[in-house]
């Protein structure tokens, strides 16, 4: 038997070898092509693992799938075809009363024909389009209840590894869902695809359906957010907002098919795609959706494309084809660093408790590999020295600088080299808790020469007494959220050796959060089935989510904070509206980021409208909801988040009051907390 590996999510059309397709169909043997000729999109940089590479072709019922699979694939060159199961003329109850235990089921050919890999690769059934499981018609309703499960019994049977199943006949669906929900239950590998249009118009109801996304969120919460429930576009000639469209970015997207209608010409009579399109369809590549061409050719091609090189008939839409894997093999190129991350796309970690751990060598060596983030600090650094220091008495004063949570040493060199890019003289302490670091830095300082300059101090900064106050302070304890890896209490301990006119670096820092619509990662965590998992912040590269509001400050720190009353506590509450012609949209939960300043006009940061470029230490953080909120443009998102300080931990707290109450997350600290 083909094994079908269960991790592939949800469809892998390149998961096969090129092999000899020999087909037995009514005891005759039918050689199809000698070999089956791969005809991927393009091979780009850092798109050679995507899904997005391989193009179907939507077909009309056939009995023959080896001839169907000869001509759209061998000749076409397609990747795999979207293919009715069973007969559109087949209905159970014209069948029942007349000797149906004998009757045999009018699928499009038996198993034998192909092989278990072959069906797998290279066909994704299609559900016949008649059923109307909420008709007012009960024999309609009936029959296609029946033969929604019969097809579906029978994909499984055959080993596929998806089924398209068509659009919601109106605005109701309960029935539909019901039906489909009972199926999701028990399927393992097949995944389902919803037939939806991509429509969003200003139109009122009565002119039908005015957002096709109202119907997707309708039938995907009846089912229970089943990751097995995926989503299949049809992309029409006409394109909603650049807003409207964002969203479905954020959705579960495995395939747009692409009618022929919605294909433009160009000035040599070949098939095209508007500007708009042709942006839409690249989000989809780069989202691993799959595009499908569907209908018949409506272009005039010239007589000289009719046939390929060999003299042989082209397949009708091949032209469409062409122009797709256009698209494809046009996109940029991954830079280095995004195909080196791609594997930590929409994955989720948990933060890091560097207080309560010691970080491993090969984490000190990923974020000591991002120059960006010394430059700036050394940047930072030179400013502060300057400031510190006039010219005239460089070489007279040393100033003292300390470096808290020295780790292997990468800020004490940027500071050493901002010292002698601006000729000042320095004395650094590097302050370390972790033993392991600590060995490191001994052998840097011995290397590099510094031991009249650098003195290592192996102790938690929070409780090393200082032999002198220090005037510049530097750290990078700053975590995706800023303050949540402790940096507030940690530099508050301390600043106690800090000068009255000391310099912190950072001087200040700031969170973020904005509203996003992300279902792999609500997928993701609602697959732990338990409460601890959806009270639990996770740092993520997010990719396929929808940011549905501009990102809004949260908790802001200073330092030095000499003030008396100093509380790190801290209590937002914000409001978040969506773009009037965005349409409804559905929050799974909140992005993270921080933005800091460093010294002066000197700043770091992952906040999208101002990250700092080419920088990778940080990814941003997730905060899920356990039960994900609809929000309509005209109703505004208001969210609650609490930074909460207790003896031994820190730990948030979050919740939406509007439009719909949710449930306080992570009450107490009860599912996550940082350690002090």
């Amino acid at each position: 038997m083909y094994e079908l590996n269960p991790s592939l999510n949800p469809f892998c059309l390149r998961c096969r070898l090129e092999e000899t397709f020999i087909v037995n169909l009514q005891f005759r043997q039918y050689s199809l092509f000698n070999s089956i000729v791969e005809m991927p999109l393009g091979e780009r940089g850092g798109w050679e693992r995507s899904e997005s590479r391989y193009c179907g072709v939507e077909t009309d019922f056939s009995d023959d799938v080896p001839s169907l699979l000869s001509f759209n694939i061998s000749t076409g060159g397609f990747d795999y075809v979207l293919a009715l199961l069973m007969n559109p003329s087949y209905r159970p109850s014209l069948v029942e009363g007349k000797g149906s235990e004998t009757q045999v089921l009018p699928v499009s050919g038996s198993d034998l024909v192909l092989a278990p890999s072959q069906w797998s690769s290279h066909v994704v059934g299609k559900i016949s389009s008649w059923i109307d499981l909420d008709s007012e018609d009960e024999v309609l309703r009936m029959d296609s209840e029946t033969t929604l499960k019969q097809e579906i019994a029978w994909a499984t049977h055959l080993s596929l590894q998806a089924c398209l199943l068509p659009t919601p006949k109106g605005t109701s669906c309960a029935n539909y869902a019901r039906c489909v929900n009972q199926i999701l239950q028990g399927l393992t590998t097949l995944q389902l695809w919803l037939r939806v249009p991509l429509v969003k118009s200003d139109g009122d109801a009565s002119e039908g359906l005015t957002d096709s996304w109202e119907l997707w969120n309708s039938f995907r919460l009846l089912c229970e957010h089943d990751s097995k429930l995926s989503v299949a576009l049809d992309v029409m000639s006409t394109l909603p907002s650049e807003t409207s469209l964002g969203r479905w970015m954020g959705e579960s997207v495995r395939a747009a098919i692409i009618s022929t209608d919605s294909f433009l010409t160009n000035a040599r009579g070949y098939p095209c795609l508007s500007k708009r399109h042709q942006k839409l369809i690249a989000g989809f590549f780069d989202h691993a959706a799959q595009v499908v061409v569907s209908g018949k050719p409506v272009h005039n091609l010239p007589k000289a494309s009719d046939s390929n090189t060999e003299g042989t008939q082209r397949h009708p839409l091949r032209s469409y084809l062409d122009y797709v894997a256009y698209l494809f093999q046009k996109m940029e190129p991954l830079p280095e660093q995004e195909r080196i991350e791609l594997g930590y796309r929409d994955f989720l970690q948990a933060p890091l408790q560097p207080l309560m751990d010691n970080l491993e060598a090969q984490t000190y060596e990923t974020f000591e590999r991002d120059s960006t983030k010394y430059i700036q600090y050394q940047r930072a650094v030179a400013k502060a020295l300057v400031d510190r220091v006039p010219d005239e008495k460089a070489s007279e004063l040393t100033t003292v600088l300390m470096v808290v949570g020295a780790g292997r040493g990468p800020l004490v060199r940027a500071s050493l080299q901002a010292a002698e890019e601006t000729n000042r003289k320095l004395k650094v302490y590097a302050v370390e808790k972790n033993p392991n670091a600590v060995v490191t830095l001994h052998n840097l300082v011995k290397l590099e020469g510094w031991e009249g300059i650098v003195t290592i101090i192996s102790c938690d900064m929070r409780f090393w007494n200082a032999s002198e106050k220090a005037d510049i302070l530097v750290s990078e304890l700053l975590g995706s959220f800023g303050d949540n890896e402790l940096s507030p209490e940690c530099l508050d301990g301390a600043q106690r050796f800090l000068k009255p006119d000391g310099i912190s670096i950072p001087s200040s820092y700031t969170s973020f959060i904005q509203p996003v619509t992300a279902t792999k990662l609500y997928n993701d965590v609602k697959a732990h089935k338990d409460l601890a998992h959806f009270e639990t912040p996770y740092v993520v590269k997010l990719h396929s989510v929808a940011k549905l509001a501009p990102s809004q400050s949260v908790f802001t720190f200073t330092h030095p904070n000499f003030s008396t009353k100093a509380n790190n506590q801290r209590y937002k509450k914000l409001h978040f509206n969506l773009p009037s012609d965005g349409g409804s949209a559905l929050v799974h939960g909140f992005a993270g980021y921080f933005d800091s300043v460093l010294y002066k006009d000197v700043h770091l940061g992952i906040e999208p409208t101002t990250a700092t470029p080419n920088m990778f230490s940080w990814f941003p953080i997730f905060f899920p909801l356990r039960k994900p909120v609809e929000v309509h443009p005209d109703s505004p998102l208001e969210v609650h988040f609490w930074r909460c300080c207790g003896s031994s931990k820190v730990w948030y707290e979050w919740s939406v009051s509007s439009p719909t109450p949710t449930p306080m997350h992570n009450t107490n600290g009860r599912s996550y907390w940082v350690g002090l």
